[in-house]
Order: structure tokens, then C-alpha cells, then sequence
């Protein structure tokens, strides 16, 4: 980036504003960024040569992609450039887990399948995730499209390479059988489950402490990533059967909504710090917040939330608490933690309850948060935006530890927590839709039979009027409507 000027004031009094500065990426300087910049600074053990893989590995045959070296690396984010660099961000020893096997429960496999063929594709479907996440570990972002038309079998490509890999899976797995066992229901159950454990695992070593400075260009390179996913694979999979392809959408739009939140947070998380370090906003805040009125607001939120007076006093007494001693934002994330910890801790060995009363917790906190910002703003307070930003991050980071408290309740991924929802929310979405339109034919059939009955009950002389209202004025024949009653006239003006 280059150095750039803009000039600020009067001329005769100028003064400029240079932006395009950063610390190189080797100095010491980049280890005082925070208290606790040397541990998101440390280097991460890249003795194990396996996982990190050359770019070649991660278009080999294992997984059929497709070929055209030059056209991919042209194509690849400007972040792959670097990614020596951005890799100390990332907790890239992270092991991907082992997948269970395909639970049959005793059921008998489709016309034309073996159990060979299950096995194929169990192995080539671990061979496939372990390729992902290579490519990801890697920065090659872009590399993701390409393995998934490769193990899709969509490819516009005639080149031998492609031909190559593309008959040494069809050895291994011939598309045919492929396509049956895309709406085999334990191949789609097995699929769902493998893809909340690969997702979950590219979350946690993509963004390992959502709390962590990550570079901006990072930051910038996962975002566009995430919006492209669901293009990605809708493309990857225009021929497999619908059953499948709904399964693999809701599982990496989750992925996708995560990387974003977790993006979104950290970035939140980020401006919030410089805040925190403030001592002048800090003790402007606390000015502020002593103003508030918190028994009227715990007056109006009461009949809302039905919340204890004493368990409100205390979060009160504890957020001004935590706010005098100018703690850092690892403390505040460590306070909220304990907060979810407190209200949670009644309901932490039911899995069933725990969830319901999680959803309820985030609900009061926010009403409560959103009656304060209220009370500061009709007060002016001149630490509103400071404010606005906490309210902010913490409703997110709230939001953040109340998805893995579920679900670690529930045994589940997180990612497989929200997959589970959006998979409930398009279902309801869905028939929804169908009964709309089952009313909505309903309602025609009704009115279409309304409107005979009115009309097989008026007079004749009633419609013979209507109809010299309607008839222009020169002369021509006329029919009626066949109502069983009426017949073909010819009128006179």
C-alpha cells in the first residue's frame, strides 16, 4: 500500500493526514499491540509438514480437480500471496476430527448398490474434506469451487488432465452410483453430520479467539469468501438430486453466517478495545451511566421481562463495577461469561430446557440493554456513541456464548446448532408457502362457486338491465350467460 497525503485545514495552516502506514510485518512493535498481543502473535508449529500441502497436493487426484494451474492461481485472493504471513493468525495444527460411519440401522441399500460403493464413498468423502481444509489453511480460498466440481463431477473442461482425474473417480466411484446414494437418507444423514464437523473445524482454526486482532486484509479475504459459498456449491452441484444438494446448502450456509458473525465480532471487538483503554471515556461513561434512571427502567422492563429485582441490581452494580476498575475487553468477555454461567446454571443439566431459557435470557438482556441506550439518549449523554458500541459488541459476544452453551448441552457443533434451525425455519418457510397457496385456490373455488349461486338466484330481468348498461349503442346480437335458466336472445336497443 502505497504512502498517500490528504491536506487538512486553511491554507497557511495546513496540516496532513497520512494514511497507507502500517508496522512491517517483522517488528517488534506489532507484539505491543495489547496486553496480550504476544499470544496471538506467537507463531504456530509448522513441524508438521503433512498438513501444510503445496498447491499441487491440494489439486491431486485424491479428489479429481480439475486442472488449469495458471487460470486458478490468477483467480486466487491476494492474500494466498502472503500466506506465510497471515498463517501465525490461524490455528492451523488443528487436526481434522475422524468421521463416524455410515449408520445403516439396518436398513437394505438401493437397487445397483453395494456396500463397496458405500465404502468408496465414505473414503472419498474423507479425502475430499482433508483436501478442503489443506486449501484452507493455506489461504487458497478460491481452490474451495474446484474441489467441489471436482467431487461433483462438474466439469466444462475437456482437457486430458481433467479427463484424467475425472475417469480415476469413476473408477473408484461411478457417477451413477454417486447420484443414487445422493438421496439414500443414512449417505444424507452421514453427509450432514461430516459437514457440521468439517465447518466447525475450518471456524475454529479460521478465527481460533474471536476476541483476537485479525488483519484486516484477513478479515476482508474470509468475508468475501462466506458470500460466495452457497453460489459456489449451487454451481458444483446442478447435477445431483435436490435431496442432497438441500442437505449441503443449509449445512454451508451456516458455515457461511458463522464466519460472518464471528468477522463481524471480531471486528466490533476491535474498535471497542481502543475505548476500553480510554480513560477519559471511560470515566465520561461512568459520569454518564450514574445518571441513568435504573429503577424506572427496571419499572417498564419488569412487565416485559418478569426478571428479579435483586439478580437486575446486581448485573447494575457489577457492569459499573467492572467499568470503574477500567478493566481490559478479556476481562469484560471474561465477566459476560460468568453472567451466562449465573443464569444458565439452573437449567445446565437439561438439554432440553437450557435452550429455551437461553433464547429468553438474550431476549430480556437486550430489551434491558436497549431501555438503557434509551434513557442515555434522552438524557444526551455525551458518551452515547461510546456506548452504542459496547451494547453493541456485548449483545453479539452475548449471542456468541449463549450458541456454544447450547450447544454443548445438545453434544452438537455450533455450526450444527444454527443448521439445525435454518433447516426448521426454510421447512416452516416452505409450508407455509404451500398452505398459502392451498387457501389461495381454496378462496377461488369458493368465490367461483358464490358467484354462480348469485347469479343462478338473480331475476332475469336484474341481468337483462346489466346487460343494457354494458351494451354499446349500436345494434348487434347479444347471448346471455347459460345459466340453466337463461337462453340466447337477440335484443334490440
Amino acid at each position: 500500500m502505497g504512502l498517500r497525503t490528504r491536506r487538512l485545514g486553511t491554507r497557511g495552516n495546513s496540516k496532513y493526514h497520512y494514511y497507507g502506514l502500517r508496522i512491517k510485518s517483522g517488528s517488534p512493535l506489532l507484539r505491543l499491540m495489547d496486553e496480550q498481543q504476544h499470544m496471538a502473535m506467537r507463531q504456530q508449529p509448522f513441524s508438521q509438514k503433512n498438513r501444510v500441502k503445496p498447491l499441487q497436493k491440494a489439486q491431486g487426484i485424491t479428489n479429481g480437480s480439475s486442472g488449469g494451474l495458471g487460470q486458478q492461481q490468477a483467480a486466487l485472493c491476494d492474500i494466498s500471496a502472503q500466506v506465510q504471513h497471515y498463517q501465525q493468525f490461524l490455528e492451523a495444527s488443528r487436526p481434522l476430527p475422524d468421521f463416524v460411519d455410515i449408520d445403516l440401522q439396518d436398513g437394505s441399500l438401493p437397487d445397483g448398490i453395494l456396500l463397496e460403493h458405500l465404502k468408496a464413498f465414505q473414503t472419498l468423502y474423507r479425502e475430499h474434506c482433508e483436501a478442503i481444509l489443506d486449501v484452507m489453511i493455506n489461504l487458497q480460498f478460491t481452490l474451495v469451487e474446484t474441489l467441489w466440481k471436482s467431487f461433483w463431477r462438474f466439469s466444462q473442461s475437456s482437457d486430458i488432465e481433467s479427463l484424467n482425474l475425472h475417469n480415476e473417480s469413476e473408477k473408484r466411484l461411478p457417477k451413477s452410483c454417486l447420484v443414487v446414494m445422493c438421496k439414500f437418507e443414512p449417505v444424507l444423514r452421514w453427509t450432514r453430520e461430516c459437514d457440521n464437523v468439517l465447518y466447525q473445524t475450518l471456524v475454529e482454526i479460521l478465527i481460533p479467539d474471536v476476541l483476537r486482532p485479525i488483519p484486516s486484509a484477513l478479515t476482508q479475504a474470509i468475508r468475501n469468501f462466506a458470500k460466495s459459498l452457497e453460489n459456489w456449491l449451487t454451481g458444483a452441484m446442478m447435477n445431483i438430486p435436490e435431496e442432497m444438494v438441500r442437505i449441503k446448502v443449509v449445512c454451508v450456509g451456516s458455515f457461511s453466517q458463522t464466519l460472518r458473525r464471528y468477522t463481524s465480532l471480531n471486528h466490533l471487538a476491535q474498535a471497542a478495545r481502543a475505548v476500553l483503554q480510554n480513560s477519559a471515556q471511560i470515566n465520561q461513561m461512568l459520569s454518564d451511566l450514574n445518571r441513568v434512571d435504573f429503577t424506572n427502567v427496571q419499572e417498564q422492563a419488569s412487565w416485559v421481562c418478569q426478571c428479579e429485582d435483586r439478580v437486575v441490581q446486581q448485573l447494575e452494580q457489577d457492569f459499573k463495577q467492572t467499568l470503574q476498575q477500567q478493566n481490559s475487553l478479556e476481562q469484560w468477555a471474561t465477566w459476560l461469561d460468568a453472567v451466562v454461567t449465573q443464569v444458565l446454571k439452573p437449567y445446565e443439566h437439561n438439554s432440553v430446557t437450557l435452550p429455551k431459557a437461553a433464547k429468553v435470557f438474550l431476549l430480556n438482556w437486550s430489551f434491558y440493554s436497549s431501555m438503557v441506550i434509551r434513557d442515555l439518549t434522552l438524557r444526551s449523554a455525551a458518551s452515547f456513541g461510546s456506548f452504542h458500541l459496547i451494547r453493541l459488541l456485548y449483545d453479539e459476544y452475548m449471542y456468541y456464548l449463549i450458541e456454544h452453551r447450547v450447544a454443548q448441552a445438545k453434544g452438537e457443533t455450533p455450526i450444527a446448532v444454527m443448521g439445525e434451525f435454518a433447516s426448521t425455519v426454510k421447512n416452516r418457510i416452505s409450508a407455509d408457502l404451500d398452505k398459502d397457496e392451498e387457501d389461495e385456490e381454496e378462496d377461488e373455488e369458493s368465490e367461483e362457486e358464490s358467484g354462480e349461486l348469485v347469479l343462478q338466484s338473480s331475476s332475469l330481468g336484474a341481468v337483462e338491465e346489466e346487460k343494457e348498461l354494458m351494451e354499446p349503442p349500436s345494434k348487434q346480437p347479444r347471448t346471455s350467460l347459460n345459466l340453466h335458466t337463461l337462453e340466447t336472445h337477440n335484443t334490440a336497443p
